[in-house]
């Protein structure tokens, strides 16, 4: 039997054992997240909370694991007579990231069925980890729905499941636990709101704490048995708070009073999810149980804010996940002493009724304001992206149907399957007739796929001294910064080229690190002049190193000119249309925002987007979330 690293060993991380302990007590908070760096302890912590959960009594057997007190009445093992409950450690399972629904959810038993002639449903994971813990590792590379039916059985605390005929519910009340590297890709927001509780982890930074994580795991790995012993006190201890925690939390109180704090606090925070408050409510009961209260306090609300709240906050793009923590100190503070009547809270000044003038207005009012409509962007043809014959990732990215590569995630009815489902397929003839089996053309089912790329957006941004008089490009970096927001939440690759002076320079390869393309945008030099040969001549080296594998969309935002030729005699406009018709040669999907400004406007932006078989935009007619939505949809989304 392997050895667990024991859970008390742990050094340091003190929220995220807080996190996991709190999951043990109610597995109906939905589960927590641990995102962290290589090396933190994420899986070691995940694997040592399993050791802590009180045993159950289980049937030998039994796929349900079923309680025996309350056994499924379609529980084959249980409703026998000839099993004896035994007591058994909790469930840990570890759900492996090419998992199919039928195996996570469970279907039609093929044994049964062919042996029988009847029906029989075969649980899945989520069965077979009820009353114990499901664990996924690195579960941001998981296909989005699952993620997303895990996450509600974990809240719901059941599984039902409706296919094939098969129609039944059993109980899976389990502790989810996900961890991920975000250097691997992040959650849509979306499902990050369905993870109860977060804790961002690191690796020590303390020599001394470091030292001690070492000396820990060398010990652990010389003689496990002899280094779990010697921390065996300390885990029977937790064991014990987490059974008494378990215990004492169904008549544990939280007053109104304190519901009202977490309301406040939610929106305090900019917390749009309802969700926030009922999974706080839930933690902040855990953390007293856990503490040995009957009695919720300020404290614990606060406490369980640091774990429920900072993933759910509204942020902006590349700002990291947190809260400020001085002013929920202050707001804990007022909630433990109000102020009295009639005083503002702390911090808070009593608003005073602005003045007005004889004319009736505020003297406060800005006189001069004028409203200014936005202008829509120009009706442009829909520009196509080729995502069909390239492999990519579900939800973070754009779906290539009918892949021939990447994840098993279901299998749909198809009488000619490029890709042959066997297990649906031998499902569907079974469930058409068990007792004369056989498989007709009517039977057959197709893999669908998902697959593990997405886009390649290439934005080649024009920093010469025509932009940066004009002050245009503080426009262009809202913008392209409106762009890498989508994509960071889609998780594509992004490349910057940014020319100006006499050459053009990759300042980003393409990664999906975009918070780089966003210091390489705010760190961009401006100024010099115009080399769009040069721009366009890197664009069409850096999409034919990439494009075989990614799906390339060639985002240029320039006014046109050019005055730097790459070849020496060479006119730099006529050589620039050269390039221009070689990169729509390729067939790229390409689109040109137009960035000239003034009275006077030469056009040259549209020819070029002419020459390059582009969509063009005028810059100034497009606002930052105009340019999401076009590029949105011209990546098919």
């Amino acid at each position: 039997m392997k050895q667990i690293y024991p859970f008390a060993a742990i050094v340091g991380q003190q929220q995220l054992k807080q996190a996991l302990l709190l999951c043990a007590v109610d597995p109906t908070l939905g589960g927590v997240l641990i995102r962290g760096d290589k090396g933190s302890a994420k899986s070691t912590a995940a694997r040592g909370l399993a050791a802590l959960l009180p045993h159950i009594a289980r049937t030998p057997g039994c796929g349900y694991n079923c309680d025996p007190q309350h056994p499924l009445a379609h529980c084959p093992v249980c409703q026998g007579t000839d099993h004896v409950p035994q007591e058994s450690p909790a469930p840990f399972v570890n759900l492996p990231l090419g998992a199919t629904e039928d195996r996570v959810l469970g279907s039609l038993d093929f044994e049964a069925a062919l042996q029988n002639g009847r029906q029989a449903f075969k649980p899945g994971l989520l069965a077979a980890a009820h009353r114990g813990i499901l664990y996924i590792d690195e579960v941001n590379l998981l296909a989005d729905h699952l993620v997303d039916v895990l996450l509600d059985v974990a809240a719901m605390g059941s599984n039902t499941v409706e296919r094939e005929g098969l129609s039944l519910s059993h109980p899976a009340r389990i502790s989810l636990i996900g961890t991920m590297n975000p250097e691997e890709g992040n959650l849509r927001p979306q499902l990050l709101d369905r993870f109860g509780l977060m804790v961002d982890v690191s690796a020590a930074k303390d020599p001394a704490e470091r030292t001690e994580v070492v000396r820990r795991r060398l010990a652990f790995e010389a003689d496990p048995l002899a280094f779990e012993q010697q921390w065996q006190a300390e885990s029977r201890q937790l064991q014990q708070a987490i059974a008494v925690a378990r215990d004492r939390l169904p008549q544990t109180r939280l007053s109104d009073n304190l519901l009202g704090f977490i309301s406040q606090l939610c929106c305090e925070f900019e917390v749009a999810s309802l969700r926030a408050d009922i999974v706080l409510y839930k933690a902040s009961r855990a953390l007293a149980a856990l503490d040995g209260r009957d009695e919720v306090r300020a404290e614990d609300v606060r406490d369980a804010a640091l774990l429920v709240l900072p993933h759910r906050r509204r942020h902006k793009p590349f700002e990291q996940t947190g809260m400020d923590q001085d002013k929920l100190e202050q707001l804990t503070r007022q909630q433990q002493s109000p102020p009295p009547a009639g005083q503002p809270p702390e911090g808070e000044q009593t608003a005073e009724k602005p003045q007005e003038d004889q004319s009736g207005e505020s003297p406060n009012d800005d006189q001069d304001t004028t409203l200014i409509a936005a202008a829509p962007p120009r009706e442009i043809g829909h520009l196509q992206v080729d995502s069909q014959t390239r492999s990519s990732a579900a939800g973070r990215r754009s779906q290539a149907e009918h892949s021939r590569h990447g994840q098993y995630v279901r299998a749909v009815p198809d009488s000619q399957p490029s890709q042959l489902a066997l297990d649906a397929t031998l499902r569907h003839a079974l469930m058409r007739d068990a007792q004369h089996f056989s498989v007709t053309r009517a039977d057959l089912h197709r893999k669908e796929r998902v697959g593990q790329q997405g886009n390649l957006i290439l934005l080649v941004v024009d920093a010469s001294g025509s932009m940066a008089a004009e002050q245009r490009m503080a426009a262009v970096k809202s913008c392209v910064l409106s762009l890498l927001s989508d994509a960071y939440q889609r998780r594509d690759q992004v490349g910057v080229i940014a020319f100006r002076g006499r050459q053009a320079e990759l300042v980003l390869a393409p990664t999906r690190q975009v918070e780089q393309a966003h210091a390489a945008l705010e760190n961009l030099p401006t100024g010099g002049r115009t080399p769009l040969p040069q721009a366009l001549a890197l664009a069409g080296d850096v999409l034919a190193r990439h494009s075989e594998q990614i799906a390339p969309l060639l985002v240029i935002l320039s006014d046109g000119r050019a005055n730097v030729a790459l070849n020496e005699g060479q006119d730099p406009w006529r050589e620039a249309l050269t390039f221009a018709r070689q990169l729509a040669d390729e067939g790229h999907a390409t689109l040109v925002l137009d960035t000239e400004s003034g009275f006077v406007r030469l056009g040259q932006a549209r020819q070029l987007a002419e020459a390059l078989q582009a969509d063009y935009l005028a810059l100034d007619e497009l606002s930052g979330e105009h340019l999401t939505l076009t590029i949105r949809e011209r990546l098919g989304r």
